[in-house]
């Protein structure tokens, strides 16, 4: 429900400087660009897989320990990524961490086995694992509250947008050079990413390009304290669990959709790598528009003086019920219909993820933002853990079928909905130097 400008909190109110500056979006792009570059590396695998499923004899089940053993070690490595951000620093971190999850990519090109590409997969998994809470903590640090959804929003299509330029260029490279190509380009990219990131990124209040009207809008919201937030206090609030319970829902359908549509599409209509192309590309072209439209909506609700609760969660709900037609996907008859399905739920995902991630920062101060979505990622990767392996039995008791994993993905949005309104019914800020005596979660509203 909208309600006069006067009524927002501070921080959300329209700034006194509509054109403080612009530096801060070039920050944004670079985070964009290593984004883009993060999910370049994780999405090859799903479009080769039925090439590397044949040329090396690894049936449905052991490709779903494959994708697991990833997710796992992502989930595992999350569970530390947050906070260690919050000790070395975003700039320290994102170098360490671009540098070894793109290694870590190139030595794809070495694996011959299940067992090899669980190993490898499991090596990207948790040096990727800093990429998003790092993203979350940038974002936080160049950016008044009022726009980190859009942000967000941006940063989520570079997923979108790495994922597109695989099937757009891999097989070309693939069917040229072969699998070991395709491996050692992506992961040797962001390598060469690190020659921007490297001298362009310090903290705002640090960089000699940043003028004096743009650190002041970026600096524009309530003073914070800045004591460190014990990692394990955190899991004390209510908020904390709206967050990462809400993550082990949709990010687990967020993992089958990126390793497992690809295969849905060669099994359901026979494509191969040489057809595959366009129809993955334009699933990600719908995921991109979804990812900043879904940032954009709730900006713009607040920019019209909606309370953050309602503009925050109406864009949730109007995610969440574009998700639902993709429970249909595994009986239309044409590919392009099926497409569609994929992309619009995808589209809505990366919607809801952008909000998602924003409550982070909405409901606990800068100093705490990398640990709470790097306990959010653990555990929605974790949830993808559990899903893959499940899904991979599935398919291969199954035949193939499906239908199952499909109409699970297109529930889990409004339930992961409901999860945030119980637990976080007002999307009010966490006290975080009003710790419980008692030690206990307060996971429950408080009463009215």
């Amino acid at each position: 429900m909208p309600t006069d400008q006067a009524t927002l909190p501070l921080e959300y109110a329209a700034p006194a400087n509509p054109k403080p500056g612009y530096f801060r979006w070039v920050i944004c792009a670079l985070i964009f660009l290593g984004t883009t570059l993060n999910y370049a590396d994780r999405q090859i695998l799903s479009l080769l897989a039925p090439d590397i499923q044949a040329k090396y004899h690894i049936n449905d089940a052991s490709f779903g320990k494959i994708v697991a053993s990833f997710s796992f070690c992502y989930a595992v490595g999350q569970l530390v990524a947050g906070g260690w951000l919050d000790t070395v620093g975003t700039r320290i971190g994102y170098t360490i961490a671009v540098a070894a999850w793109s290694i870590a990519s190139m030595l794809h090109a070495f694996a011959s086995s299940a067992l090899g590409f669980g190993v490898v997969r499991g090596l990207l998994g948790v040096t990727e694992s800093p990429a998003y809470p790092a993203a979350t903590k940038i974002l936080a640090e160049w950016f008044p509250r009022r726009e980190r959804a859009l942000g967000m929003g941006i940063v989520n299509a570079g997923s979108n947008l790495g994922a597109l330029l695989v099937p757009a260029l891999i097989p070309m490279i693939v069917l040229h050079f072969g699998l070991n190509a395709a491996f050692l380009l992506t992961g040797g990219s962001g390598l060469i990413f690190l020659i921007l990131w490297i001298p362009l990124y310090r903290r705002p209040q640090e960089h000699p390009r940043l003028s004096a009207g743009e650190l002041a809008h970026i600096q524009s919201d309530a003073a914070e304290p800045t004591t460190k937030v014990p990692w394990a206090s955190l899991f004390r609030y209510r908020q904390t669990w709206a967050f990462v319970v809400s993550k082990f829902v949709t990010d687990s359908i967020w993992a089958f959709f990126i390793f497992f549509s690809a295969k849905f599409l060669n099994k359901r209509f026979s494509l191969d790598l040489k057809h595959i192309g366009p129809p993955v590309v334009v699933i990600y072209m719908l995921a991109d528009v979804g990812s900043i439209g879904g940032g954009w909506i709730s900006s713009h609700l607040l920019r019209r003086g909606w309370t953050v609760n309602h503009a925050r969660k109406t864009a949730l709900m109007i995610c969440a019920l574009c998700v639902l037609p993709v429970g249909f996907v595994t009986v239309v008859p044409g590919l392009w219909t099926a497409v569609f399905l994929i992309g619009l739920a995808m589209a809505a995902h990366q919607g809801f993820s952008a909000n998602q991630y924003t409550l982070c920062s909405d409901m606990f101060p800068r100093r705490a933002v990398g640990s709470i979505a790097g306990m959010g990622g653990s555990a929605g990767y974790f949830g993808a853990t559990i899903l893959s392996v499940f899904t991979g039995y599935l398919l291969q008791w199954s035949g193939g079928n499906y239908t199952i994993p499909f109409v699970m993905a297109s529930l889990a949005y409004l339930a992961a909905f409901g999860i945030i309104h119980l637990f976080a019914p007002h999307l009010e800020p966490a006290k975080i130097d009003d710790v419980p005596e008692s030690g206990f979660p307060v996971i429950m509203p408080a009463a009215k």
